[in-house]
């Protein structure tokens, strides 16, 4: 619709008002697919404020209260706006993920299946740097894993933190198969990279 057009000059707050008023962070699933693809349809698209407000409003308090596999209709709608907005998604949605305590297993689930599936590759490295950013825990060794999955080269930086991360943290992993399996990726993935 082309009323759609005001979702980019609104302020911030004023976006965050209008998702509230068209209760859109608790909007039926079927609902949330409809009006991604018509964000999908936007042209000019949003800016990236406006696009991460509205990946903030519209999926992140669906994704952090997960319990179960997130329903079609959510993985649909979140696939369809990381086509085009994958960088404010992963600025907004990984990073809450990733600062999230406990567990959270649904979570890096999804965040594995994004990464494998969702994302493009510069998004892939954005979502590498935020994990690097942070302590290692269990939880994010399977998001590493499918980061290393996609094949791609990783800019030098990116990789030496990698591997600096990985030597770092080895003595607290010692016992973890998850671990093993990582370097051993990382070794096979970028052995042209690291000597």
């Amino acid at each position: 619709p082309p009323e759609l057009s005001i979702l980019d000059s609104c302020s911030p707050s004023q976006l965050e008002g209008l998702c509230s008023f068209l209760q859109l962070p608790t909007c039926p699933e079927p609902c949330l697919v409809r009006f991604c693809s018509w964000l999908l349809a936007l042209s000019p698209a949003l800016s990236y404020t406006s696009a991460a407000i509205l990946a903030q409003q519209l999926f992140l308090r669906r994704v952090l209260s997960l319990t179960q596999p997130p329903s079609r209709h959510l993985m649909a709608a979140l696939t369809s706006f990381c086509s085009k907005y994958s960088r404010p998604f992963c600025r907004v949605l990984v990073a809450a993920v990733l600062q999230e305590p406990g567990e959270g297993a649904e979570q890096t689930k999804l965040m594995c299946e994004l990464v494998e599936e969702c994302l493009e590759p510069h998004s892939v490295q954005l979502v590498l740097s935020q994990v690097l950013e942070v302590p290692l825990s269990e939880k994010l060794l399977p998001v590493l894993q499918a980061v290393l999955g996609r094949q791609e080269v990783l800019p030098p930086e990116l990789l030496d933190l990698l591997v600096q991360t990985l030597c770092q943290q080895a003595p607290a992993f010692a016992t973890s198969l998850s671990f093993a399996k990582l370097v051993t990726a990382v070794l096979t993935v970028c052995q042209s990279q690291v000597s």
